[in-house]
């Protein structure tokens, strides 16, 4: 059985008019799988499997028959989806009857229709790595050119992959910086409270903070702020 594919041409073009920085992963995600559906010429269901700190999960899918199959890997912790990621390599299954690497998993898959799977695995990332996942009702599904296209549809994945990766640990280093000045900011108060109370200098006075830290088992910037605000408090007298 065969359907009107999109032109794979087509297809990158509209992936290329996502704007990454504008569009959540999720989204990206789910175009891709939505779009590697319609350019193939046989009837498939489409998912994207993330894999992070060895617990896989579905991105993106376009059926729950392909997140079902995805799911039962992950109960199971295998199969062809779960390996292709981490190899970040090409894994197919040809024909569901004669698989005998997965059978819990291929058994479930025959009784739910599916003929053949195939599974592209995305370029490995620092803490991340995923695979592309096509299941066909038929045996044999999959040609060399079906495995060529789909490859670029993984490595467009990926690169939005790396690009949140990017934009998510920027976020947390930016905000690292801001709470390290702030804390900064609230210690320097503290200390200058201190020294103007008892005469010390500024090494003294830091060491008065640290010793109320440690003996009060509290973070030191805590400390700080807990000064900071009684002084403001008094002040407001």
């Amino acid at each position: 059985m065969t359907h009107s594919p999109t032109d794979p041409a087509d297809a990158f073009a509209e992936l290329g008019r996502i704007k990454l920085g504008e569009t959540s992963l999720d989204d990206v995600l789910q175009r891709v799988a939505e779009l590697a559906k319609r350019v193939l010429t046989v009837p498939v269901e489409v998912s994207v499997t993330l894999v992070r700190g060895g617990i896989g999960h579905t991105a993106a899918f376009t059926d729950e028959l392909a997140l079902d199959m995805d799911e039962r890997q992950y109960a199971q912790g295998s199969g062809p989806c779960l390996a292709a990621a981490t190899a970040g390599d090409i894994l197919s299954v040809p024909d569901l009857t004669a698989e005998d690497r997965w059978p819990d998993w291929a058994e479930r898959g025959r009784k739910a229709g599916v003929g053949s799977s195939l599974s592209v695995g995305m370029p490995i990332q620092e803490a991340v790595v995923g695979a592309l996942n096509v299941y066909a009702r038929t045996p044999h599904a999959f040609d060399d050119d079906t495995v060529a296209v789909l490859e670029t549809f993984a490595a467009y994945a990926a690169v939005a992959l790396a690009n949140a990766q990017l934009y998510e640990s920027t976020a947390n280093l930016a905000r690292q910086m801001q709470d390290a000045m702030a804390s900064r900011a609230v210690i320097e108060q503290a200390k200058g409270i201190i020294m103007a109370e008892r005469r010390c200098t500024a090494t003294e006075a830091f060491n008065i903070l640290a010793k109320v830290s440690q003996d009060s088992n509290r973070k030191l910037r805590d400390v700080a702020q807990a000064l900071v605000d009684r002084a403001a408090g008094k002040a407001q007298r």
